[in-house]
């Protein structure tokens, strides 16, 4: 027996989710459902698509093999499903854009407001979740585009991207810092900080990986998903932060001065771009939003 695109739909949500019962809450289905899907989704194929541990369910090597071409077949019955239904004629509809938190309140907001004062008529609907998730509704066909953090994507052959911003790592002191009178600092002077970790996005990470080829140790004083705790910390002399210039404000809620100088040497930037599924058909609604966003860009000068 063939394998059905609703044992797909329920493969793709519990490999997303991690476990029966969040992939049934997504569906709105009883669990039993969903077992009963996979369990004839494993005998069909005659492999082991999950292993069952403590915390839930793991996706196996070729169920990892099998979710890509999951998740490419309901995206492309779902481009087919949206080509019969759009009039080209008719006043465009909705757009369903995904974003990453970095760049949520950072340069989706303006390029959103722009949007829906331009076409008043779209029904937009938007989320906000992490880089891969995010991958994973577009390659699905979920998402329309997503306005993301491109530098780090971990599916680059299933997805086009477009940049919109380049945005430099910079170091963040507080007023009277012994670093923030100097122009540019190096990552020397900065190692021995206690530093503000920004576990966001590809932050984190980045900011890792840079010390560890320096052959230094990070002094981590505090972790947090909080742009805005960021801010409060350094801003209050709990230690520095290295974070792209795109996120900087000089200064925190409660008022207090936050300095920005540049890191000497070949830093590492983060890309901020769209992405939308490779080969897709783009509804007016998203094909106008791209417009937009790279008119945004040229009028801004970026690289």
């Amino acid at each position: 027996m063939a394998f059905t695109l609703r044992q797909l739909r329920y493969f793709v949500a519990v490999a997303e989710r991690g476990s029966v019962s969040g992939a049934a809450q997504a569906l709105s289905i009883s669990q039993s459902a969903v077992t009963e899907a996979i369990k004839e989704l494993e005998g069909d194929l005659g492999v082991v698509l999950f292993e069952r541990h403590a915390r839930g369910l793991a996706v196996t090597q070729k169920g990892q093999s099998f979710l890509r071409h999951a998740t490419k077949i309901l995206g492309d019955v779902s481009d087919a499903r949206r080509a019969l239904g759009e009039d080209e004629s008719a006043a465009p509809g909705q757009l369903a854009l995904g974003v990453t938190a970095l760049v949520a309140g950072y340069v989706l907001s303006d390029l959103l407001a722009r949007y829906r004062r331009a076409f008043p008529g779209v029904k937009v609907s938007a989320i906000e979740d992490t880089g891969d998730y995010l991958e994973h509704l577009l390659v699905g066909g979920e998402l329309d585009v997503a306005v993301m953090v491109t530098s780090n994507l971990r599916d680059r052959m299933a997805l086009t991207t477009d940049l919109i911003e380049r945005s430099p790592y910079r170091l963040w002191t507080p007023l009277g810092h012994r670093l923030a009178g100097r122009a540019a600092v190096s990552i020397d002077e900065v190692a021995g900080e206690p530093l503000i970790m920004l576990t966001i996005d590809e932050i984190e990470e980045n900011t890792a990986k840079l010390m560890t080829a320096l052959g230094r140790k990070l002094d981590i004083a505090f972790r947090t998903r909080s742009v805005e705790a960021v801010r409060s910390l350094v801003a209050t002399g709990a230690g520095v932060a290295i974070l792209p210039e795109l996120v900087y404000r000089p200064w925190s809620l409660e008022g207090d001065r936050i300095e920005m100088r540049e890191i000497e040497g070949d830093m590492p930037a983060v890309q901020v771009g769209m992405a939308w599924r490779r080969g897709s058909g783009l509804t007016r609604a998203a094909r106008d939003f791209i417009d937009l966003a790279q008119t945004q860009r040229g009028a801004r000068g970026r690289t």
